[in-house]
């Protein structure tokens, strides 16, 4: 599903090139539920957004299997960068990135209308999930007056609303106590399981990597 070979990334410091990933050879297979682990500034969310095209590598090569063919993903402009997101990848984050002024239902509907589905079609298809994720009789409240599981619910149904091969989750624990965490860390293991998805999901939590059925470890931008 995801072959990454020999990428390098770096930034930008002054005159400085900063090195962040290091020559990184990983290689994801479809249905896998993985975790990137590592300290703050390892390079484990740096690595999710490449593999998520929200940014770019300088060096190497990252393969997306598209048809059964690996399509390479590099210089493609935003446009084909958009498409591409918006037909292979969910995105779940630490802080939920919902619109504060639209209710749950207008959230997860949201990659719908960016697919030109009509609205009541649209707007049927985000119940549904919404549904899925418990979160049904939520439907018409703004991001204001749910709690943050209820929030990170939303931000999993909107995620799932395109119906992605790929869901990648940004720490998605991170602002949620511990009980409500492991209800969430359920919540996307039962996906996995039931639909099949491909799964990356960074943190630095060792209880929540353990979930997961596969542990990339990065220590200053290379794979250990």
């Amino acid at each position: 599903m995801i072959k990454i070979k020999n990428l390098y990334k770096s930034y930008k410091l002054g005159n400085k090139d900063v090195p962040v990933l290091k020559n990184l050879n990983l290689e994801i297979k479809k249905g896998e539920f993985v975790a990137l682990t590592g300290e703050s500034g390892s390079g484990k969310s740096t690595l999710l957004n490449i593999i998520g095209m929200l940014d770019y590598y300088n060096q190497g090569e990252y393969y997306l299997q598209q048809n059964n063919k690996n399509l390479l993903i590099k210089n493609f402009d935003e446009n084909k960068l958009t498409e591409l997101r918006n037909k292979y990848i969910g995105f779940i984050f630490q802080s939920f990135h919902l619109i504060p002024f639209k209710s749950a239902l207008e959230n997860v509907a949201l990659p719908l209308y960016y697919r030109r589905i009509e609205k009541d079609k649209r707007l049927k298809i985000a119940m549904e999930i919404l549904d899925r994720v418990g979160l049904k009789e939520k439907y018409n409240n703004l991001p204001n007056e749910l709690s943050g599981g209820q929030k990170q619910r939303v931000s999993i149904a909107r995620a799932l609303v395109t119906n992605p091969p790929i869901l990648l989750a940004d720490e998605p624990t991170g602002a949620l106590d511990s009980k409500t965490s492991k209800q969430i860390i359920d919540l996307i293991k039962e996906l996995h399981k039931e639909d099949n998805k491909t799964v990356i999901l960074v943190t630095h939590e060792t209880s929540i990597a353990k979930n997961c059925q596969r542990n990339i470890k990065l220590v200053d931008g290379e794979i250990k």
